[in-house]
């Protein structure tokens, strides 16, 4: 049986990773962050209290970038 070698992967799939987060992290701070895509501004969609159906994330006006985050609204 041969072995895998998932290092390519594994390095790729932890630098995506690392990325993303501290993206979130510059816009939850207020930083402005540019779509990688089209260049606009990523924007901040937070969750509506009474309407559990809202999305919440961060995406672009042209749909390039959208990130659903799972938040709740807390009062």
């Amino acid at each position: 049986m041969t072995k895998m070698d998932f290092s390519t992967i594994n390095k790729t799939t932890t630098q995506s990773y690392n990325e993303q987060k501290n993206m979130i992290k510059r816009v939850f701070k207020g930083q402005s962050v540019l779509c990688k895509v089209c260049g606009q501004a990523l924007l901040l969609k937070l969750p509506v209290a009474h309407q559990p159906s809202t999305l919440s994330g961060i995406y672009c006006k042209k749909g390039c970038t959208d990130l659903e985050l799972d938040m709740e609204h807390v009062n």
